[in-house]
């Protein structure tokens, strides 16, 4: 079903108002809930049961004063999360080593591809035995569509399967360099927009590009910052920060980084947010390059909001050089 809860719209399985409240990692001992414009009594939570359409606020004692709003999460299309890093679940050696690099890099949203059952053998695990949708979000996205017909029919499948809007669109133009075919993409865009899509975007690092998309119906510009896989690092920082500075909804890199230090740059850019498959799954030890990237897009972040120092051409000394001895 899906409800309102503190303003932003989620879906759930949860029966009641308790279960709503665990699934949220809160205690329902520490919570106050308005259930449709009625405060639920704490002691009737597990009572009180959710339909589809319900409007809650949940609300817990913080710390008063007037002191500096520590939230740096984001949002995309209604839907807010803490983590700025996003992650697909591509090449990893088995689902529970894609699982684990999930946990441990902190991601709220995984890239998933649509693909068809194998009707030989139904027994055989699938993603969600290992990564719960109910926990972290399932991104649907088009990878291997190569015309708009293709990824709009891929991406209807993919609601009808899970009942998803939120996804992540991509058409390629050829399948040495992955590079988007942007004609197509602009069709798919507007497309799925006009059906009740929200489409995150993967496009080329053109902030002309960017702001057609924009107008077409993208709810997230996410311009490539080198080739698929490739792992080449942020190779065209001017042109994503114009993109960073046009925009009015969400930027992310999507593909090209290869380690930490690239997550980083592209955060320093100012990006929303960074999205990465092979350089966690390739590393030798995913599960410790998975942690890497979730430190390094905090710390990326945090550089950013503090505003660098800017650049000179000759040397400042940090030390006066008044009282030298």
């Amino acid at each position: 079903m899906t409800l309102t809860v503190n303003g932003d719209t989620r879906r759930t399985s949860a029966e009641t108002v308790a279960a709503l409240v665990r699934e949220l990692g809160l205690s329902p001992e520490k919570v106050a809930v308005e259930h449709n414009g009625e405060i639920a009594p704490r002691s009737t939570l597990g009572d009180v049961r959710l339909a589809d359409g319900d409007t809650l606020e949940i609300v817990h004692f913080v710390g008063g004063g007037s002191g500096e709003n520590e939230d740096d999460s984001w949002e995309v299309a209604g839907h807010r999360f803490t983590s700025r890093l996003i992650v697909g679940t591509g090449k990893y050696k088995d689902f529970a080593q894609n699982a684990a690099a999930v946990e441990a890099s902190g991601a709220e949203i995984v890239t998933v591809a649509v693909r068809r059952v194998n009707v030989s053998d139904p027994s055989q695990p699938v993603l969600m035995d290992f990564i719960d949708p109910k926990k972290v979000t399932y991104l649907p996205n088009t990878a291997g569509c190569f015309t708009a017909d293709e990824a709009i029919r891929t991406l209807r499948l993919a609601r009808e399967a899970g009942g998803w809007d939120l996804v992540k669109l991509e058409v390629l133009g050829e399948a040495k360099t992955l590079y988007p075919d942007m004609r197509e993409t602009l069709t798919a865009c507007e497309t799925l927009a006009n059906e009740g899509f929200k489409p995150m975007v993967y496009c080329v690092d053109d902030p002309i590009a960017a702001k057609q998309l924009e107008e077409a119906g993208a709810v997230a510009i996410m311009p490539l910052g080198a080739p698929i896989g490739s792992g080449l690092g942020i190779q065209n920082q001017v042109t994503i920060r114009l993109i960073v500075e046009g925009a009015s909804v969400p930027v992310l890199v999507d593909a090209g980084v290869g380690t930490a230090s690239d997550a980083a740059v592209a955060m320093e850019l100012g990006c929303d947010g960074v999205l990465m498959n092979t350089a966690i799954a390739e590393a030798k030890d995913p599960l410790r390059m998975a942690r890497a990237m979730k430190l390094a897009v905090q710390a990326g972040r945090d550089a950013y909001l503090s505003g660098r120092m800017g650049r000179r051409k000759y040397a400042d000394p940090s030390s006066p050089l008044a009282g030298l001895i």
